[in-house]
C-alpha cells in the first residue's frame, strides 16, 4: 500500500497514533508531504520524529517542506560561522534548532540539514493507471522545471491550481491548512469541514495539512489504494 501523510510539523505523539493505524510493513511506502519540523506544541519532539521516519519497516518517501528547508539553512549559517561571532545571529524563528541541539551534535544536525537538501522537490508516481504528483505546496508538470521555492510555497495562482490542477495527473500536497476561511466557502472536505482532508471537485488535488502542530489541528493520512482516511 501508499500512504500519503500531511504537514508533521514535529508531533511525535500524532505521527506515532498514524503509524500505529496503518501499521506499515515491509512493502508498503510512506509519502511525506513535507513540513516534518517546526511548531509541535507541546508534544514537539523534531528528533524523535526523524528517527520515526527513519526506522520505518516500509519505504519512506520525504518530499522537501519550507520549514524542513528554512532549518537546513538556518543549520548550515549557525554551524558555519564562527563561535564567537554566533551571538550576533538572529535566533532560528521556530523551536526545531534548539530542541535539535539539546539531544544531538553538530555533526548529527549537519547530517540531517544535508539530508534535507537532497530530498526531492516533487515526486511523480503512477499506480493502478493513475499517474501521482507530490509536492510541499504546489505540483507543476513534470516537463517542467520550476524554481525551488515554487514547489515548496506555491505561486501567486495557487488559488487557481487547487481548483483546476494539472491534467492527466491527481496532485496531493500539504502547506495550506484545509481549515483556512477560503476552504470553509467551499465545503469540499472529505470529512468533517475544517481539519480534514480538502479535495477539489475534479479529484485531482487533495490537500492534506490538517493544522498538525496548531492547536486543535489534526494529522491526516490517506492510503492511494483504498483511498481510506486516517487521523490524529
Amino acid at each position: 500500500m501508499h500512504y500519503v501523510i500531511g504537514d508533521i510539523h514535529n508531533d511525535l505523539k500524532k505521527l506515532k497514533q498514524i503509524l500505529k493505524q496503518i501499521n506499515i510493513t515491509k512493502d508498503d511506502e510512506l509519502i511525506v508531504l513535507g513540513d516534518v519540523f517546526d511548531r509541535g506544541g507541546e508534544n514537539a519532539d523534531p528528533f524523535g520524529v526523524y528517527c520515526a521516519l527513519a526506522g520505518l519497516r516500509g519505504k519512506c518517501s520525504w518530499i522537501r517542506g519550507n520549514h524542513d528547508d528554512w532549518l537546513a539553512n538556518y543549520t548550515y549559517e549557525y554551524f558555519n560561522t564562527p563561535e564567537k561571532k554566533r551571538h550576533k545571529l538572529a535566533p532560528y524563528g521556530y523551536n526545531s534548532f534548539e530542541l535539535l541541539r539539546q539531544r544531538i551534535t553538530e555533526v548529527d544536525m549537519r547530517n540531517i540539514a544535508d539530508l534535507i537538501k537532497g530530498l526531492p522537490l516533487q515526486k511523480e508516481l503512477e499506480l493502478e493507471g493513475k499517474k501521482y504528483l507530490f509536492a510541499h505546496a504546489m505540483t507543476f508538470h513534470p516537463d517542467v522545471r520550476e524554481e525551488d521555492r515554487y514547489y515548496m510555497r506555491g505561486t501567486m495562482d495557487i488559488d487557481c491550481f487547487f481548483f483546476e490542477g494539472i491534467d492527466g495527473y491527481i496532485s496531493m500536497c500539504g502547506h495550506t491548512p484545509t481549515d483556512s476561511i477560503v476552504w470553509k466557502k467551499d465545503r469540499r472536505y472529505l470529512d468533517e469541514p475544517g481539519n480534514s482532508i480538502w479535495c477539489n471537485d475534479r479529484h485531482n488535488v487533495y490537500l492534506l495539512d490538517c493544522g498538525c502542530g496548531f492547536a486543535g489541528g489534526r494529522l491526516a493520512c490517506l492510503c492511494l489504494e483504498t483511498k481510506e482516511r486516517f487521523y490524529a
